[in-house]
């Protein structure tokens, strides 16, 4: 068996998580040792010593697990910065401040039994081929200690394990971390040298919770005193609001309290203490019913609004000033609006309408009401850190981000260009205090706002077991795509020539038809139309998405878990209930189970 072949689901889309059972001493130690290759690859020209700061979330044993990565790190040559118990968006924020190399470990808004680690090379989160990559040099590492291990047994004369059942050669010719008589360094594969590195002393600082908080909180404040020069108020006296906070007892409960003091009138704080345990339930505000209480508590204490944060600070979800939560769809449309409201002069200068990323689970109103704030709304894959590299290569064209799991980024050069949730709610806070004060009518609200914007009748991000046909090698998504490009065609024989938007669409999603063909389907014109009228789009470039003319609906595979994930809306309960109906007859000739899966959806 491959080592460590227990761990390779551990290695997902994003990032490294799972049950804490898989993080084994074995498994940290040769991780450690594979993040201190990523980082020496990393070294620049000079042969400056490479900085990597690392933090922890509240979860039992991430701190553990944060210092013996340090350790390692700090073994084979790399300084560190250890930064205690701080959200994901604070590393980042101090890793900026270095060379861009950090590690969190941290398992965001999962349940309390599952680790994770998220990382940054050279201020940029690893793709999904890098983090496989990441988990090969895993292998490769231990490859080399069973060798030496092996080379000791020859030498006393005992049986040695045969490498060939590990499945890997060690033929590559590159550099491996190994360990041998506590020293450590590299051992290229072909050759029996060692380039060993002593450690030194000042190789690792640790800083105080209150030197990490200081400076972080103060380049938010430059932040807002850059955004509003002409308005001394708003650092004389606290912005006129009442704020609930739901810390939902992660690592924004020793930062965000002091944070919201510094800027409201009056702030509630809710679960602020860190536990990782996670008495209240899973650190997820987008979990059905996660945020009742803060929706009581916003209504018990005549807040403005409310605001709640996942595990580790990246995510964030809104109650108005009703105790309603603000659909993700329309945050994105006010956080939006907010950047662009905030900086007219950078976006005037851009050649083409500034552009906003949302992914492919948002609402079909959005992209309207993107184009009615002069916006070039454009649609994504979803997935937070895809987003931010699209975003890091528009030459700032994209000048904001969100998805519909309440991920959203700024890239107006006033901050880091990643989803930091605090950041984000202020944002918020100070455009609506600004909005209000020089409204003809102050008694303006959020809810007020959110009243005015369409209604969207919807079910939530909804996890539906992934089929399994064992007739065909064709995922269930392949073969939705396949039948909806060939349901598209059939309607063109007597449908009005495509628009080159729909041409595009459709080269992007043809696929060369194989044994679970759909053209043995017995399906008529008429058909055809019923199941994708005329003026329907499809989008296929993270499973299927339909926009209809009142709604939507899309299927895709989850990149965090084997499951599908499913989303519909409409403008009312009738136009949701006919997507439903729509997809569930689309999907019914492959697996009649999902099907009657995705009539059973309830909205939210």
């Amino acid at each position: 068996m491959p080592f460590f072949a227990a761990q390779h689901s551990l290695f997902r889309a994003y990032d490294i998580r799972g049950s804490r059972q898989y993080f084994t001493d074995d498994f940290v130690q040769a991780l450690g040792y594979a993040f201190a290759h990523l980082y020496h690859v990393q070294q620049d020209s000079d042969n400056k010593k490479n900085i990597v700061v690392i933090g922890y979330d509240v979860r039992r044993d991430s701190d553990v697990i944060a210092q013996n990565l340090a350790t390692i790190l700090i073994q084979c040559g790399l300084q560190v910065i250890q930064l205690g118990l701080i959200t994901t968006p604070m590393m980042v924020f101090w890793a900026e401040q270095y060379q861009g190399h950090g590690i969190i470990v941290t398992a965001s808004h999962s349940a309390r039994d599952v680790l994770g680690i998220k990382w940054l090379v050279n201020h940029q989160s690893p793709s999904v081929e890098e983090i496989q990559m990441l988990y090969q040099q895993v292998i490769h590492q231990q490859l080399i200690e069973r060798s030496l291990d092996n080379s000791m047994l020859e030498k006393s004369g005992l049986p040695k394990d045969g490498l060939q059942e590990t499945g890997f050669e060690i033929t590559d010719f590159q550099k491996v971390i190994v360990k041998e008589d506590n020293q450590i360094g590299y051992k290229a594969l072909s050759t029996p040298r060692y380039v060993v590195h002593n450690p030194i002393s000042n190789q690792q600082m640790f800083l105080s919770p209150e030197q990490v908080a200081a400076h972080y909180i103060d380049a938010i404040v430059q932040v807002f005193k850059a955004l509003y020069p002409h308005d001394n108020q708003s650092f004389l006296t606290k912005l006129d609001l009442v704020v609930v906070i739901d810390c939902m007892h992660g690592a924004t409960s020793h930062i965000a309290p002091q944070l919201f003091d510094r800027f409201c009138h009056r702030v509630i704080t809710l679960n602020d203490t860190p536990n990782g345990d996670f008495p209240a339930g899973n650190p997820d505000p987008t979990e059905p019913h996660r945020l009742k209480q803060l929706q009581q508590s916003v209504i018990n204490h005549q807040a403005d609004i409310g605001i709640a944060f996942d595990g580790d600070g990246d995510r964030l979800m809104i109650v108005d000033n009703t105790g309603k939560v603000v659909t993700p769809d329309h945050l994105l449309y006010l956080l939006a609006k907010v950047i662009l409201t905030e900086r007219p002069v950078a976006c005037t200068q851009l050649q083409s309408p500034p552009q906003i990323l949302f992914d492919i689970k948002c609402s079909h109103h959005l992209p309207k009401l993107l184009t009615k704030l002069g916006a070039e709304p454009i649609i994504s894959k979803t997935g937070s850190s895809l987003m931010r590299q699209q975003m890091q290569d528009s030459a700032g064209q994209i000048v904001f981000a969100g998805e519909l799991s309440g991920h959203f980024i700024f890239n107006d050069s006033r901050f880091i260009v990643y989803d930091d949730a605090i950041y984000a709610a202020l944002r918020l806070l100070h455009w609506l205090a600004a909005d209000n004060s020089s409204s003809l009518n102050p008694t303006t609200n959020l809810a007020n706002i959110i009243y005015q914007l369409p209604n969207i009748v919807s079910s939530a991000d909804h996890y539906l077991p992934l089929p399994v046909n064992a007739s065909t090698d064709c995922s269930i998504i392949e073969q939705l795509t396949r039948l909806c490009v060939y349901l598209q065609q059939l309607i063109k024989v007597t449908a009005p020539l495509p628009t080159q938007a729909e041409y595009q669409v459709l080269s992007t999603c043809q696929r060369t038809l194989c044994s679970c063909s759909i053209k043995s389907l017995p399906i008529s014109i008429e058909q055809a139309k019923d199941l994708l009228p005329i003026g329907t789009t499809l989008s296929c470039i993270d499973g299927v998405r339909l926009d209809f003319a009142h709604g939507f609906g899309v299927i895709r595979q989850s990149n965090t878990s084997h499951n599908l994930t499913a989303r519909f809306a409409g403008d009312s309960m009738a136009h949701l209930q006919d997507i439903q109906a729509k997809f569930a007859a689309l999907c019914r000739p492959f697996d009649k189970n999902l099907a009657a899966q995705i009539v059973a959806i309830s909205p939210q």
